[in-house]
């Protein structure tokens, strides 16, 4: 589709050379080593996190707004979002340290489809608008998964999959696609 074609790869992926060691035993081994193949999730906390775009932060404030938290989703990562993180981590037995990490981030995440609807839409779709044309505006970013936004994540996996054999493209968005997404996977 056209959002594949206007996508450009910003950072060559390394492709894994291991298979399913140290992977999740519940895991397939080829979803493992697909893992594998995706850049590690980002490092954030509080203050300036400058190696990260902005939407990078607006997806995990928009993220917590779906657990519960009502953050203003701007980009920064000031003192609410802060706490709004380790009230998160405390929830969910993690190191309650207010540094999102890849064990936060698989907490965080929500697998969203067609018919989905609230925040953790919005931050697939404004991550989807950040690969068009950087910031580009393909998708309304309204929380609403209808047939634009399943249309842009099948286009956005068909993407990934040239760069990564065995990446799912299904129009679901569960932790392979957040992965991808959150780490800025085909961002130009």
């Amino acid at each position: 589709g056209a959002l594949a074609a206007g996508m450009a790869v910003a950072a060559a992926i390394p492709v894994a050379a291991s298979t399913a060691a140290g992977g999740s035993a519940a895991a397939p081994a080829a979803d493992t080593a697909t893992a594998q193949a995706l850049q590690p999730w980002p490092v954030l906390r509080q203050g300036p996190n400058s190696q990260w775009p902005r939407v990078t932060v607006r997806s995990l404030q928009y993220l917590l707004n779906a657990r519960g938290a009502r953050l203003s989703v701007d980009g920064v990562f000031g003192a609410n979002t802060r706490a709004a993180v380790v009230k998160f981590q405390r929830s969910r037995h993690l190191t309650a340290d207010g540094v999102v990490g890849a064990a936060t981030w698989r907490a965080l995440i929500l697998t969203v489809q067609r018919g989905s609807t609230g925040p953790a839409v919005r931050a697939v779709q404004d991550q989807i608008n950040f690969r068009n044309l950087r910031n580009g505006h393909t998708l309304n970013v309204d929380g609403i998964f209808g047939p634009n936004t399943a249309l842009a994540v099948r286009s956005f996996q068909r993407a990934m999959a040239t760069e990564i054999p065995g990446f799912g493209v299904d129009g679901i968005v569960g932790p392979q696609t957040w992965q991808a997404l959150v780490t800025e996977a085909l961002s130009g």
